[in-house]
């Protein structure tokens, strides 16, 4: 159901987008991933046979909206970019860094819908990302957790007021991709040990164990305005 329709990946060149970039590639998509780094992007279309990719800033919502404008029409549009996790207690956090949390995760992630939106195919798609902290988040997690809460809201408006286009959202738990790049060893390892000890699934997540349920949203026909948990059962214990 995907090969030959068009998907644009903000955030497609490493973690959980370049998972999903891979097997939409492999199931035939026309695959086109952005990043905010060159090196990056070269590296992904490397690994992506036919994809093509484009080094953006995210945050500048000008410069996206040209670009979608040049891009033309798309099939699918998904959003997974992030950046290393802002983790402090309420007593430490630095107001103006947390706001700037939000430029990324929130606010580009809106700026991207309102640029592609216009240029979705009628019964295409968005997918975007949010996180297990909105619904159990762990200590630490005050700015993550508001932003997932945030993301889960948004999908619900946005899946009535783009109808027929449809929008859902991936939840996920913890997985080990680079936005954990800012706990230095051995505390990470420590870190994600522990979590895989309590998660009933014994381990914590891979980007391949997330990808195929951006695709399931993708193929999806008639689900729209949904947050799909995948976290290992970790919001059970």
């Amino acid at each position: 159901m995907l090969k030959d329709k068009r998907i644009v990946i903000l955030g497609g060149t490493s973690g959980i987008g370049l998972a999903v970039a891979r097997r939409a590639t492999a199931e035939g998509a026309c695959v086109v991933v952005v990043s905010s780094s060159t090196a990056r992007v070269q590296r992904a279309l490397a690994e992506l046979p036919g994809a093509q990719g484009e080094a953006l800033n995210l945050r500048a919502s000008g410069e996206l909206g040209a670009w979608f404008e040049r891009l033309g029409t798309l099939d699918h549009l998904v959003f997974t970019a992030g950046e290393e996790l802002l983790l402090s207690p309420l007593a430490e956090l630095d107001l103006e860094r947390a706001r700037e949390f939000f430029e990324l995760r929130y606010w580009a992630a809106l700026a991207a819908v309102q640029a592609a939106a216009p240029r979705l195919a009628q019964h295409g798609s968005i997918v975007l990302t949010g996180g297990s902290a909105g619904v159990r988040p762990p200590p630490g997690f005050l700015i993550g957790a508001g932003i997932c809460a945030a993301m889960e809201a948004t999908v619900r408006a946005l899946a009535v007021e783009l109808a027929p286009i449809r929008v859902n959202i991936v939840v996920p738990g913890f997985v080990d991709t680079s936005l954990w790049s800012n706990i230095p060893e051995p505390g990470r390892s420590q870190m994600f040990a522990a979590a895989a000890a309590k998660l009933p699934v014994g381990r914590i997540g891979k980007p391949d164990d997330l990808a195929e349920h951006y695709l399931g949203f993708m193929r999806g026909a008639y689900v729209t305005g949904q947050a799909l948990i995948v976290d290992g059962g970790g919001v059970l214990v």
